[in-house]
């Protein structure tokens, strides 16, 4: 479901990045998260108050991503996956239940064995104190994966803090207790400090997914940067029924794209004017993605790569190659994403930053917004 109310809501909330304006007089934007400074991974959500509604959702659903990327109707398997986050979401739980009854998907709890959510030592309790904004995040994070993969079972770790020994910790905690994907929807602007728990990103048997930024084409991203994660772009999605696929997307202006300073080029990865690694490797939507977050009333749209990261993950869980899939297996099979050829995410506008090269607008074949493409069924996991 795909509803738009203008008039009711002024501006949408917006995960992992950048205000996204509904209607033309919108108030401003507030940081969800404020600047935590020096050695802590910082959660980008911003929002602006507004009437959130009870009575559906505002944004692309569920069942338009199933269309928009040819999913299959069948069941898939329950993959473990992994949430990594900072601070606890209390009514974590109660919004996946919504999110999933609003799109018919079969209930995910703590009773059934499909839900469960721990510290970063990987006990039921005590869970850290509850953080608006990163638990907008851990719900746009169970949201997606659960669009992607209805099967898939959910393994939230909790942090103390978004510090980066704390998230470091999540993730190896994560793995411990069974995930064979981790989705993390967080980020800093690659440096030294953040780069020294790398190791802890980089785990046999595991498929490991980070969002890409939405800062647009800026210094990489921590996590996503690493060589052993799979860095997920974004896109703008809409209808488009005259075309075979009936959508058409194209680059989010805000979604991430970098050039790392530190990090050796991977064998993996060709692209020319990037002498390091380059982010991203795929990209999906990342923009109008409807959500049920209680602590700001009900129904609302999110935006950022915080909602494409978890739904590639979820796909990888879907598709059965959790764990065999990694950044490479994305560049060996490229063909089978659809490619994106329109957009850019240079700040400035018009490709100014980067001189309209293929590092911030989207173009044939690889492109830095958004990697090989987005996927296309299940065939390039």
């Amino acid at each position: 479901m795909h509803r738009r109310i203008i008039g009711v809501l002024s501006a949408v909330v917006v995960a992992f990045g950048v205000f996204a304006p509904v209607a033309s007089a919108a108030p401003v934007p507030r940081a969800a998260c404020p600047d935590p400074g020096p050695g802590l991974l910082r959660c980008l959500t911003t929002y602006t108050p507004v009437h959130a509604l009870a009575d559906g959702p505002v944004g692309w659903g569920a069942d338009d991503l199933a269309s928009a990327y040819g999913l299959p109707s069948g069941g898939g398997p329950d993959t473990v996956v992994g949430i990594s986050i900072a601070y606890d979401a209390p009514n974590l739980e109660a919004d996946l239940a919504a999110y999933r009854a609003q799109y018919g998907l079969p209930p995910c709890t703590t009773a059934n064995g499909c839900f469960r959510k721990v510290n970063q030592q990987g006990l039921s309790a005590p869970l850290p104190e509850a953080d608006f904004g990163w638990a907008m995040e851990s719900t746009l994070d169970v949201s997606m994966v659960s669009a992607a993969c209805p099967s898939c079972r959910f393994l939230v770790v909790e942090g103390n803090t978004p510090g980066f020994a704390d998230l470091a910790e999540t993730e190896d905690t994560a793995v411990r207790l069974g995930a064979k994907v981790v989705s993390n929807s967080y980020g800093a602007r690659e440096s030294g400090a953040p780069l020294a728990f790398a190791s802890h990103y980089r785990h046999p048997g595991v498929t490991v997914v980070a969002s890409s930024g939405d800062a647009g084409f800026t210094a990489a991203s921590y996590p996503a940067v690493l060589p052993t994660t799979i860095a997920v772009g974004g896109t703008s999605l809409a209808r488009d029924p005259a075309s075979a696929r009936g959508w058409a997307e194209s680059a989010w202006q805000y979604g991430g794209s970098g050039c790392s300073a530190y990090l050796a080029k991977p064998s993996w990865q060709q692209d020319p004017n990037c002498g390091k690694r380059t982010v991203a490797d795929i990209a999906a939507a990342a923009e109008d993605i409807a959500i049920h977050y209680t602590d700001a009333g009900g129904w609302l749209p999110a935006n950022g790569t915080s909602a494409s990261a978890p739904y590639v993950a979820g796909l990888i869980g879907r598709s059965g190659q959790a764990g065999v899939t990694q950044p490479s297996t994305l560049y060996a099979k490229a063909g089978m994403f659809t490619d994106i050829t329109t957009g850019t995410n240079d700040p400035v506008g018009g490709g100014k930053k980067c001189a309209d090269d293929y590092l911030c607008v989207a173009a044939a074949g690889y492109d830095a917004p958004t990697g090989v493409g987005v996927p296309h069924g299940l065939t390039g996991f």
